[in-house]
């Protein structure tokens, strides 16, 4: 077999593979016997029909199909492997030549991965927030803790903001009353914002027993999006009693004796959510500042099969579980479709420029993924995805993603590497020491970078050479 490869592009390539005729002899012994299986012939045993039977009853071309089927996949492979490809997707194949008895010739246009140049990034700088939590936040902190330990108490008046009332609904749509739209004994704190828009206005104001109609716009179920009339009856009202701020709630709250020690760990508490988005912001605007100095030219294919990617899962998952389309999702958003596919266009190309920089940086710095980083990996995962540990370990390996997980913390340790090297300052301009947050925030940055992983496996190039050659 002969190949030689012709650059399209800097993302894109020609092979042309020249194969001498012999070389097809174990898949045209195949294809006889594959044949031998599927046909009848009077006067041979199934199985015993020889070769020259079957190329005068079904044509010597319904072998030479078979056996260029079965044949294709792996002479593509050779080839990529020889020109040391790194292919994304599945390759356009176009046999240009077969002559029984001489040679087959064959064409296969592929997406390849772009060859990366990495500059120096050891002078990338970055401003992040200071982390400052101030008194008021710690208040705030406090008084949420409060709020969870409220009591309730009825009591024989009109409902006021912050009442927990106890609700009866029935939702209308065109005069219909849904099958969905009834709901009896439910609790409601007034103010909440928990429940449809406008049923603050319509029971404030209402003692037990009293009710009153508003219209809404349905948030979930069968009428979702729809406007509904819904008639809202209370059968009790009760007040919401805070606990007094003192060493006693902090006893009955948390494990702290005082409320000082409470408030102690509240401002620690904050503290450490504010390193922990500090540490991302430094990830995201160092990662930003990365891609900035690499020039990477991206496959159209493989770029608008992530736009399609993206769009399906958010239409199809993300959307379909808040009961809202796209339609409606763009108007609570406030954007234009032109917009929404110009931001979804923009990210999928970070998204791939992230993963082949980062890639490139795995190889470059010759970083491993040890058997701990994997497993610590997946259990952030499983815990993210809703499954337990074992359940989402099981799912990765029946659904052959293990290489896709060990890229995921790869790249995590690459950006964590950039990072360690770049200088961060907060905004009161002090050098920010991220420690150990590092690879942990660049881990999980990493995740959304998958793009172009599942384009890569053998068998879909594998296959789609294979249909290529049936059509």
């Amino acid at each position: 077999m002969k190949s030689a490869v012709e650059t399209l592009n800097p993302t894109r390539v020609r092979l042309t593979v020249e194969v001498p005729f012999e070389e097809l002899k174990d898949s045209l012994d195949a294809a006889y016997k594959k044949i031998n299986q599927q046909v009848t012939v009077k006067g041979f045993r199934k199985g015993k029909v020889p070769a020259r039977v079957i190329d005068q009853r079904f044509g010597r071309g319904a072998v030479l199909e078979e056996a260029v089927n079965d044949a294709l996949p792996k002479f593509y492979t050779d080839a990529v492997n020889e020109a040391e490809l790194n292919p994304l997707g599945q390759p356009e194949v176009d046999i240009t030549e077969l002559k029984d008895g001489e040679t087959l010739n064959f064409t296969a246009e592929v997406d390849i991965r772009p060859a990366i140049e990495i500059p120096d990034y050891s002078g990338i700088e970055v401003e992040v927030d200071a982390v400052e939590v101030t008194d008021e936040d710690v208040e705030k902190s406090v008084e949420q803790l409060r709020e969870r330990f409220a009591s309730t108490s009825p009591v024989e008046r009109a409902a006021e903001d912050g009442d927990v009332v106890t609700i009866d609904l029935e939702a209308k749509v065109d005069g219909e009353v849904l099958e969905d739209g009834v709901a009896n004994g439910v609790s409601y704190t007034i103010g909440s914002g928990e429940l449809l828009d406008g049923i603050d206005d319509a029971v404030k104001g209402l003692e037990a027993g009293g009710e009153a109609t508003f219209t809404s716009e349905l948030k979930g179920g069968s009428a979702a999006g729809k406007e509904a009339e819904v008639t809202v009856k209370v059968s009790q009202v009760a007040a919401r009693e805070l606990p007094e701020l003192d060493d006693e709630f902090a006893q009955l709250a948390s494990e702290f004796d005082t409320l000082e020690e409470l408030k102690a760990d509240s401002r620690k508490r904050l503290e450490n959510m504010k390193q922990y988005d500090q540490a991302t912001q430094a990830q995201e605007r160092v990662l930003e500042k990365l891609l900035e100095l690499v020039e990477v030219p991206v496959p159209e294919k493989l770029l608008e099969d992530e736009i399609n990617t993206r769009k399906h899962n958010l239409e199809h998952h993300q959307l379909g579980q808040m009961g809202l389309d796209l339609a409606k999702y763009l108007e609570i958003q406030g954007k234009t479709e032109e917009e929404f596919e110009t931001e979804t266009r923009e990210a999928a190309v970070k998204g791939i420029k992230t993963q082949f920089v980062l890639d490139e940086l795995v190889k470059q710095e010759k970083l491993n993924v040890n058997q701990e980083e994997l497993t610590e990996h997946l259990m952030r995962r499983a815990a993210s995805s809703g499954m337990s540990p074992d359940q989402f370990a099981q799912a990765v390996v029946e659904q052959g993603q293990v290489p896709l997980l060990v890229g995921e913390v790869a790249r995590g340790k690459a950006l964590a590497s950039v990072v360690e090297k770049a200088t961060v300052k907060d905004t009161n301009g002090e050098i920010v020491d991220l420690e150990d947050e590092e690879e942990d925030e660049a881990t999980e940055s990493a995740e959304a970078t998958e793009s172009a992983e599942g384009a890569e496996q053998a068998g879909a190039t594998e296959s789609a050479a294979e249909e290529k050659t049936e059509g």
